[in-house]
């Protein structure tokens, strides 16, 4: 086992990457985790389908957004096929899929906290223990949390470039300007007011920062690549 395995948990890599290896790297895993998310876009998307109609089609990724977040780690995740059973920093590393591992963690972990955090800012309306509740407000925070740990495995196999990162923080904030600026938010049961929109973008900042932080990148990889290709 190498220094690296050995090493436990930390702050810029708080998901272990033998976990990370045990379920991308296998072949039924990465299939089941991928069956998983397929699912979950499903399901997502069903929570906006009354709504879609009234929203013009092209801004549907945008108002969409954890079936967003989805789509596109679903996406990142099948990036890993060609590289089953090898370890993850062996799997494909190009400059588009840095763009889409980077969309991913941002997606992921921006909705995830902003789902947590909208439903706590009015916790009358969702909070309990009935049977309601128990869907409204458990289970869609502890699955929607569940985008952030996911999030944490991708910088195990993705890198990004600063091109992806201001992609991102620039989707995001359109996304923003999009969701309180046009009243395109996703259904909330009270009207956001100044203080959601305001924790919105910080989130959309902080969650890029965040992944300048955790990812590697493509251009120092890239560099070690060639060096040891000269050694």
């Amino acid at each position: 086992m190498s220094d690296r395995e050995r090493q436990p948990p930390t702050l810029r890599r708080p998901l272990p990457e033998r976990y990370a290896e045990a379920y991308l790297s296998d072949g039924p895993s990465l299939v089941a985790l991928l069956v998983v998310t397929s699912t979950a876009f499903l399901v997502g998307v069903r929570f906006y389908v009354e709504t879609m109609p009234a929203v013009p089609t092209l801004l549907w990724p945008l108002y969409s957004d954890s079936p967003t977040a989805i789509a596109l780690v679903t996406l990142s995740l099948a990036s890993l096929l060609p590289n089953l059973d090898r370890r993850l920093r062996d799997g494909p590393i190009n400059r588009p899929l840095s763009y889409l591992h980077t969309l991913a963690f941002v997606w992921l972990v921006k909705y995830g906290l902003w789902t947590a955090v909208a439903l706590n800012l009015r916790p009358g309306l969702y909070f309990g223990f009935n049977a309601g509740a128990l869907y409204d407000y458990w289970f869609i925070i502890g699955t929607h949390l569940l985008f952030v740990l996911l999030a944490f495995a991708i910088p195990h196999y993705g890198r990004t470039t600063r091109g992806a990162l201001g992609l991102s923080l620039s989707l995001l904030l359109v996304n923003d300007l999009i969701d309180y600026g046009l009243g395109l938010h996703p259904p909330l049961r009270y009207e956001p007011g100044g203080l959601l929109p305001a924790i919105t973008v910080v989130l959309s900042v902080g969650v890029v920062a965040l992944a300048a932080w955790q990812f590697a990148s493509l251009t120092d990889e890239k560099d070690n690549q060639n060096q040891r290709t000269v050694a």
